[in-house]
């Protein structure tokens, strides 16, 4: 794995419509920035060896320092790969979508649901969403969020950000009725 940069961001939201938020709403992404591992390969049918390569390697990474950026408590999570405009977003979903990247996180979050996430391509600087939801039940509604990441030097046109993010608690403020209330 060929990595240009890590970049960490933590936001804390104190106050939400008026009121203060109690305990502060933290969210934490880390991303790294890794050249494509397929880059000058043309179409590769079979990408087994990237994924086998690249992976673990960035699951090992990235996932103890989200944890430790959140600095509390885990209760919502997600990822994200942006795949530079040389690569493939199936090069980026490739890295992602595979156990032997995002068991990573489930263990250090002692996390059992599956981790929403976002793929697309672009270029350097482009504004992607990260969805998160609960660690352990996908259906609590008030984990279900998004957050907003932009790092403006990536990816680069041969290059992947991978990215992950956790929350402390779900959106500040939340209001609705369980779900089990509609059923």
């Amino acid at each position: 794995m060929k990595l240009r940069k890590i970049t960490t961001i933590v936001d804390e939201v104190l106050a939400e419509g008026g009121a203060a938020v109690d305990p502060v709403a933290r969210t934490a992404v880390v991303a790294a920035v890794i050249e494509n591992p397929w880059k000058d390969q043309g179409f590769v049918q079979q990408l087994d060896a990237g994924i086998d390569d690249v992976a673990p390697e960035l699951g090992k990474l990235l996932a103890p320092r989200v944890m430790e950026a959140l600095g509390t408590p885990l209760e919502a999570y997600g990822k994200a790969a942006i795949v530079g405009l040389n690569g493939e977003i199936e090069h980026g979903s490739a890295l992602i979508h595979t156990l032997k990247f995002g068991n990573f996180f489930r263990d250090a979050a002692s996390a059992s649901t599956l981790l929403p996430a976002v793929e697309k391509r672009g270029p350097a600087g482009i504004v992607f969403d990260i969805p998160l939801k609960h660690f352990t039940d996908a259906t609590i509604r008030s984990h279900h969020q998004s957050l907003e990441v932009r790092i403006a030097d990536a990816p680069h046109a041969d290059e992947i950000l991978v990215a992950l993010a956790g929350a402390s608690q779900g959106r500040p403020q939340q209001r609705l009725a369980d779900l089990s209330t509609e059923q």
